[in-house]
């Protein structure tokens, strides 16, 4: 589903983000991305997200060459993905549903077809009660729900989370791991990265670990 092949990513000032970057993850994978700050992992999903291209190496996201997307293609190539960012960039003067439903609005669905997707969406992460509710009034847990929400609300292919529960206490955190688990397990590829290695060496799936832009490490079962 995701396969990088010796990648690297090198900006203007001369810093190398990313070298020499190789993996393989599978469809319907859930995989952690783990390293220090500035190791390289949010570089690693603006490139899956086409938001930058590589320096060298070839990106390939479900048999497709990224380098053969053209600026033309893009949204196209992003309508497969799901993005999950740590502050929820939530539309702070929509209610809920709104805020899940805009990437359907944009797309230009059809409003029953909207209502009906939006609804099931938060249902699956357990906020179809509060679909009118400000996001003001949501705890912080509750506002991550909302954000996945709308990441799966296109019913993506992938689903990217960069640093998901930064926010969260423990508890939270791993009630918002445990739906992420489930959209693996409907058909999702998952790619989540984290720095919290306590609770991602709990829960048993593979770890790839940047060190100053070289993967040092893909273990797991």
């Amino acid at each position: 589903m995701i396969t990088f092949e010796r990648v690297s990513k090198r900006y203007a000032e001369g810093r190398d983000a990313l070298s020499e970057v190789s993996f393989e993850i599978r469809p319907d994978e859930l995989v952690f991305l783990t390293g220090h700050s500035g190791a390289g992992k949010s570089t690693l999903l603006r490139l899956i997200m086409l938001m930058e291209r590589p320096t060298r190496g070839r990106v390939t996201v479900d048999g497709r060459d990224l380098a053969r997307v053209g600026r033309r293609g893009i949204p196209r190539h992003r309508r497969d993905i799901g993005v999950v960012f740590q502050n929820h960039q939530l539309l702070m003067d929509r209610n809920v549903f709104h805020n899940v439903a805009l990437p359907l609005v944009i797309a230009g669905h059809d409003h029953r077809e909207i209502g009906r997707r939006v609804r099931a969406a938060l249902d699956k992460v357990g906020l179809l009660p509060r679909e009118r509710a400000l996001p003001v009034s949501l705890s912080s847990g509750e506002q991550q729900r909302v954000g996945i929400a709308r990441a799966v609300v296109g019913r993506p292919r992938i689903l990217l989370a960069d640093e998901p529960t930064g926010n969260l206490d423990p508890a939270l955190s791993a009630e918002i791991m445990q739906l992420f688990e489930a959209f693996s397990r409907v058909g999702v590829t998952v790619l989540i990265a984290s720095h919290d290695l306590t609770l991602i060496s709990r829960l048993h799936h593979r770890i790839l670990t940047l060190r100053e832009g070289r993967l040092v490490g893909s273990g797991g079962p």
